[in-house]
């Protein structure tokens, strides 16, 4: 790719996802086997809008199926896929329609809680639809009655998985599929600490007194569906949820109110200020803990500490009535931790929620400081 954008200065490059490459990938094989024409390259829409145009790599043509690879470019990203090959196998098949699943050195789903459910291939929810629309569109244009098998591999796969956090997640023998966008936008952390700074001085300098933050995605969703907000009123902190309060406190806002998936804000719980994964992944220690304190017995907080996901771990404690216990007990820790980050001249409040479940749990002035940042 050539596209680049700008962060704290720096330009860097853009990428594309294991799921872009695996889409390409089966739009390729799928042109492939339906026409009988060799491609070299291939072009894909991702859903951010940004088109590919993708050179073909390793394609083994017959006439029951046909195989091809796309190579991962990750951009300016420390990325450990960079440089794989995504390879995808598509056949004939006799029912309607298009079916998707993981091969060699693509992981499979062994726990709940995650995009997919157990026993599935890890290829999640956006990179499937990815897969399935491209397959279709070619399926129309030559007018092919049958459906379409696709099947995507990654070779050397269970040994890349080793240096990312699958294994402890659940998911084994391999990589996941991933993307929400279809494009890898470079995490160099100076540029984009640097970034929310600029971000949060603007405001400032506009004149707010008071501001909402989320680490991501999900909090500008709930932001919208579970607060009624704008979710341009929200500052993004990704992981940098203590430099953020630390800039806050710089610049003398009032007050700040960071609104997050329990996913992220369960680490701000132990003190975790910094959420990102190679820091470390103690989500299930920390619940675990604090279950422990509200009364579950050892044998589901042992469950607890073999979950993959914040949600299924929520799910143990409604079975057991702890639900609320808990959740209060970690809230006010969360709370703590940020007051403490925040000091004492500014207000500091949290909101805790899961995409599952909804609200989890907010801290006591919480919905006071929601009125002054958008009364």
């Amino acid at each position: 790719m050539e596209e680049y954008i700008v962060k704290g200065g720096k330009k860097l490059r853009l990428g594309y996802t294991t799921g872009s490459c695996a889409a390409a990938a089966a739009k390729a094989a799928a042109y492939m086997l339906l026409t009988g024409r060799r491609l070299e390259r291939v072009e894909l829409t991702t859903p951010k809008g940004i088109r590919l145009t993708l050179p073909v790599r390793e394609v083994r043509m017959g006439e029951e199926a046909v195989s091809c690879a796309i190579e991962k470019d990750g951009g300016d990203d420390p990325d450990v896929t960079t440089g794989t090959l995504i390879f995808v196998e598509v056949s004939r098949q006799k029912s309607p329609g298009v079916s998707i699943d993981g091969g060699a050195g693509v992981g499979r789903v062994t726990k709940p809680g995650l995009d997919q459910p157990v026993g599935a291939a890890a290829i999640n929810s956006v990179p499937r639809k990815m897969i399935r629309e491209n397959a279709e569109e070619i399926l129309r244009l030559t007018g092919e009655t049958g459906g379409l098998s696709v099947v995507v591999s990654v070779p050397g796969g269970e040994a890349l998985a080793k240096k990312t956090f699958n294994p402890r997640l659940g998911i084994v023998g391999g990589i996941s599929i991933i993307g929400t966008t279809g494009i890898v936008e470079p995490m160099s952390e100076a540029a984009l600490v640097e970034t929310i700074r600029v971000e949060l001085r603007q405001r400032r300098e506009s004149g707010a007194e008071y501001v909402l933050l989320t680490p991501g995605n999900y909090g500008s969703d709930f932001v919208r569906d579970g607060l009624g907000l704008d979710p341009a009123e929200a500052v993004q902190t990704s992981n940098f949820i203590g430099d953020a309060v630390e800039m806050c406190r710089e610049m003398d806002f009032r007050g700040a109110l960071l609104v997050g998936h329990v996913g992220k804000l369960v680490k701000v719980a132990g003190g975790m200020l910094n959420t990102h994964s190679k820091y470390g992944d103690c989500r299930m220690e920390i619940l675990a803990a604090h279950a422990a304190a509200a009364g579950l017995r050892a044998k589901r907080v042992e469950e607890i500490l073999n979950c993959a996901a914040c949600d299924d771990a929520l799910r143990v404690l409604r079975e057991e009535n702890l639900y609320e216990a808990t959740l209060a007990r970690l809230t006010e820790r969360v709370g703590f931790h940020l007051r403490a980050k925040a000091g004492e001249s500014m207000e500091m409040e949290a909101i805790l929620f899961s995409k599952v479940y909804g609200e989890l749990g907010r801290t006591a002035g919480a919905g006071a400081l929601r009125r002054k940042i958008v009364p």
